[in-house]
C-alpha cells in the first residue's frame, strides 16, 4: 500500500513538470506550430442537374462545411457532454485528463487513455497521425493550445465537427446528418443529435447501421452524460433514451451510372475552366449540368441488359452518348457497360465507324454540290475503281443504277465509293474537318469509314447533330455553369455554333436518314419517337463472318447520339457474331425512355427549306387495255386505259408496237388514259405503257401487251 502511495505522489510531479515545462515551450515556440491552411477542409463539390437537384457527388472526403451557428444547441452540447465537458472552460488542453490518463497508462503498461480534448482532437484530425507517443502528444497539446489562442470557443467546435469521421466514407455533422437521416443538422432531435456524438470515437463499432443495438447504448450513455453535466433534465434523458433509433440511410449517390458522366465534367472542368481535379474534388463546388439523371440510369441498364447482345456476346462492351440536339449538353454517356472511375473511356476511343461514316463522308458533301440532289443517280454495279480497290455490296446485291436516296437506305457500298470519286477526296475532306472530323485518309475507302485511326462516338454524335439542327455543329458539353461555396458563378458554358453545311442538305438528309431507319438497314428494335440515323459495321477479315465494330448514329430534332458494340481488342477468340442491328435496337430502346420534354412525334420542317418529297414508286402495270371504236363523227380510234398511281410526278410513255418496231405515240403526265384514231380498222396492232421517273429519268418495267379490240359505239 505504501508503494502505490509513492508512485501516485512521483506521477503528481511529472504531470506538474510536464505542464509546466509544456505551457512554456508553447509560450516561447507556439506561434510557429498552426498551419492556417490546414483548417480550411476539404469540402465535396456537387453535380447538379438543371432543376438544382443533386445528382452526385465529387470528393476526396465526402463532406459539407457547415457553420456554429447552423448547428442546434443540443447537438454542440452532446458532443461537449460526451467529449470534452470541460471544453470551455480549459485552454485547449485538461489538466485533470491528462492526469488521469498519464496514470492510467501508467498502470496499464501502455499508452492506452486518451484524454485529449475537443481541441486536442481537432489538432489530432488535422495536423498529427493516430500514433500514441509522449512526442505526439506533445506536440498536440502545443498546437491545441495555440489553437485557443487564435480562435475563439465556438470556431473551434465548428471546425471540430465539420472535420470529424463519422463512418461509412461521410465526413462532418452535416453530412452525416444527411446519410443517417436524411435531413440537415437544424432538424436533428435531441436523441438524433446524442447518436451522431455517439459514433466518432468507434465510428465501425458504434454504426446503428452495423450494430443498432450497440448504437443504441452509446447512444443512451451519451443522453446520460447530458443529464449530468445540465445540458437536458432527467425526465427529458429518461424521455430520449425510450425513443427507437429510426434511420433514414441516404446510399452515396455516386453510383456507378455516374462515373463516366463525372469523369467527363472533372476532365471539362480542367481543360476549359483551369481547374484541377484536386480543386474540384476538394473546393465544395456546385457544378450545374445538363445531365438527365434518370436517362443516365435507365441508359446504363439498358447497355447491360445481356438480352440486347448477339448470343454468345454478352461479354461484348458498349459506349453510348445522348446530348440535346438543340444545345449540345450531353444528356447521357456511358464508357462501357462496367465503367471504372477514370478507367478506360469508351466514349473517347476512336473506333472504324463503317458505314455510318458515309453521310459524312460522301453524301452530305454531295448535296453541298449543285450536281447533285437526293434523286440524282447513282451507279451500283460491281467494279474496281483506281488503284484496283474493288468494294463489295453486302449480300452481293447490285441494282445496276441506284438513287443517292436509296443507295442510303440501303446502304450500298460501291455507289457510296463512285459517288466519293466523282466528287473528289479532297472535297469530301474538307466537309469531314468541318464536322469535327480529324482524319486525312486520301484514298476511296474512305467512303465506307475505312479509317487509320477511327472516330469517337462522341465524335460522330457531334457530327450528325448539324443534320437535326439545320447544318450547324457545337461542341458537346458536361457542364452548364460552375459555383464556388460561396454561391458565386465562377464559370459559364458559352453556346458557339459553326454552319457546315446548308440548311436544306441537312434536311434532306435528314428525310434520307429517315428512310434508312423506316425501310433500310436501321429497322431493327421499335421507336415511338421520330427518328434518323444510320448503321456502321466493320469486318473482322481473320475470321468469315465476324464483325468487330457495330454502330447506330440516330437522331430527331430533340436528340442526337452514338452507341457503339465490340470488343476492346477483337481476336480469333473474341469478336461479334451480329451486325448494327443490335446498337441499333439498344438506341431505340433508350430513346424511348427520353422524359417529355425531349419526345418528338412528328418532324418539323424548318420554314427555310423545301420539304423533300418522297421517292417515286414506280408501278407494275399488267392490266392495259386496247380498244377500238367508231368516233362521233364516223372516224375510227383506239382507247387505252390501265391502272396508273396516285403520283402525279410519274408520267406513262404510250408505245405502238408491231413486230420488233415500237413507236412511241405520247407520254402522259399523271394519267391513266389515251385516245388514239386508227385508220386502218382491219389491221392489228399492239400497245403498251412504260411508267417513267420524271425526278431521276427512269423507266420503269413495260406493261402487258395490249392488243386493239374492235367495238361499235359512239363517243
Amino acid at each position: 500500500m505504501k508503494k502505490k502511495i509513492i508512485l501516485t505522489g512521483s506521477l503528481l510531479v511529472a504531470i506538474f513538470l510536464f505542464s509546466f515545462f509544456g505551457y512554456l515551450t508553447i509560450l516561447l515556440f507556439g506561434d510557429y506550430t498552426i498551419d492556417e491552411q490546414k483548417l480550411v477542409f476539404n469540402q465535396a463539390s456537387s453535380i447538379v442537374d438543371q432543376s438544382g437537384d443533386t445528382v452526385s457527388k465529387l470528393y476526396v472526403e465526402n463532406r459539407e462545411i457547415i457553420s456554429i451557428n447552423e448547428i442546434p444547441d443540443h447537438v454542440q452540447n452532446a458532443f461537449v457532454a460526451v467529449e470534452d465537458v470541460r471544453f470551455y472552460d480549459h485552454h485547449g488542453f485538461d489538466i485533470r485528463a491528462i492526469g488521469r490518463a498519464l496514470y492510467r497508462d501508467i498502470l496499464a503498461g501502455s499508452k492506452a487513455e486518451g484524454g485529449s480534448t475537443i481541441t486536442q482532437q481537432l489538432v489530432k484530425n488535422v495536423y498529427l497521425t493516430n500514433e500514441k507517443s509522449w512526442l505526439r502528444k506533445t506536440k498536440e497539446v502545443l498546437i491545441a493550445i495555440n489553437l485557443e489562442r487564435r480562435y475563439s470557443k465556438e470556431e473551434i467546435l465548428s471546425m471540430y465537427l465539420n472535420s470529424i469521421y463519422f463512418g461509412h466514407g461521410t465526413y462532418g455533422i452535416q453530412t452525416a446528418a444527411n446519410y443517417y437521416f436524411n435531413k440537415d443538422v437544424a432538424e436533428l432531435t435531441v436523441a438524433e443529435g446524442a447518436l451522431l456524438a455517439s459514433i466518432p470515437k468507434a465510428p465501425y463499432h458504434y454504426s446503428p447501421i452495423i450494430d443498432l443495438e450497440r448504437s443504441e447504448q452509446r447512444r443512451n450513455l451519451v443522453l446520460t452524460l447530458m443529464e449530468r453535466h445540465d445540458f437536458i433534465t432527467a425526465e427529458d434523458a429518461v424521455r430520449q433514451q425510450g425513443k427507437l433509433i429510426e434511420l433514414d440511410v441516404q446510399e452515396n449517390e455516386e453510383q456507378q451510372a455516374f462515373y463516366t458522366y463525372m469523369d467527363m465534367v472533372l476532365e471539362e472542368a480542367n481543360a476549359l475552366y483551369g481547374l484541377s481535379n484536386e480543386e474540384i474534388l476538394t473546393g465544395g463546388y456546385t457544378i450545374v449540368t445538363p445531365i438527365d439523371s434518370q436517362l443516365q440510369r435507365d441508359s446504363l441498364s439498358i447497355i447491360q441488359d445481356s438480352t440486347n447482345y448477339p448470343d454468345g456476346n454478352d461479354d461484348a462492351e458498349s459506349a453510348f452518348v445522348l446530348m440535346d440536339s438543340e444545345t449540345g449538353g450531353v444528356l447521357a454517356v456511358h464508357g462501357g457497360k462496367e465503367y471504372v472511375r477514370l478507367g478506360l473511356n469508351r466514349v473517347r476511343v476512336k473506333r472504324q465507324p463503317g458505314s455510318a461514316f458515309k453521310p459524312l463522308a460522301v453524301y452530305a458533301p454531295a448535296l453541298e454540290k449543285s450536281d447533285y440532289n437526293p434523286y440524282t443517280v447513282l451507279n451500283d454495279v460491281e467494279q474496281q475503281f483506281e488503284g484496283g480497290y474493288s468494294p463489295r455490296n453486302a449480300g452481293g446485291v447490285y441494282r445496276g443504277e441506284i438513287t443517292m436516296y436509296e443507295a442510303l437506305t440501303h446502304s450500298s457500298n460501291v455507289s457510296a465509293v463512285w459517288l466519293l470519286n466523282e466528287i473528289g477526296i479532297t472535297h469530301s475532306l474538307d466537309y469531314l474537318q468541318k464536322f469535327g472530323m480529324k482524319v486525312d485518309e486520301r484514298q476511296l475507302g474512305l467512303a465506307l469509314g475505312g479509317l487509320d485511326e477511327g472516330v469517337t462516338p462522341l465524335e460522330l454524335a457531334k457530327a450528325y447533330r448539324a443534320f437535326a439542327a439545320d447544318g450547324k455543329v457545337t461542341e458537346p458539353y458536361f457542364i452548364e455553369a460552375i459555383y464556388d461555396p460561396y454561391g458565386q458563378k465562377i464559370a459559364e458554358h458559352k453556346p458557339k455554333e459553326t454552319q457546315v453545311i446548308s440548311p436544306q442538305t441537312a434536311w434532306n438528309m435528314t428525310r434520307m436518314l429517315e428512310s434508312v431507319v423506316e425501310k433500310g438497314t436501321g429497322t431493327a428494335g421499335y421507336s415511338k419517337h421520330t427518328l434518323a440515323g444510320k448503321t456502321g459495321t466493320t469486318s473482322f477479315d481473320s475470321v468469315p463472318g465476324a464483325v468487330r465494330d457495330a454502330w447506330f448514329v440516330g437522331y430527331n430534332q430533340e436528340v442526337v447520339g452514338a452507341i457503339w458494340m465490340g470488343y476492346d481488342r477483337t481476336t480469333e477468340d473474341q469478336y461479334l457474331t451480329g451486325g448494327s442491328s443490335y446498337p441499333t435496337q439498344i438506341f431505340k430502346e433508350i430513346i424511348n425512355q427520353v422524359p417529355t420534354h425531349y419526345q418528338q412525334v412528328a418532324w418539323r420542317v424548318p420554314d427555310e427549306v423545301d420539304d423533300l418529297l418522297p421517292p417515286v414508286q414506280l408501278p407494275e402495270i399488267n392490266d392495259l387495255v386496247a380498244v377500238q371504236s367508231f368516233g362521233g363523227e364516223g372516224l375510227i380510234s383506239v382507247a387505252l386505259s390501265w391502272s396508273a398511281s396516285s403520283d402525279k410526278r410519274i408520267h406513262y410513255d404510250v408505245y405502238e408496237v408491231n413486230g420488233e418496231e415500237r413507236k412511241h405515240l405520247a407520254t402522259v403526265v399523271g394519267g391513266d388514259y389515251f385516245h388514239q384514231p386508227k385508220l386502218n380498222i382491219f389491221s392489228t396492232s399492239y400497245f403498251e405503257v412504260v411508267p417513267y421517273n420524271s425526278l431521276t429519268h427512269q423507266e420503269g418495267e413495260a406493261s402487258n401487251l395490249a392488243t386493239s379490240k374492235f367495238q361499235f359505239g359512239f363517243h
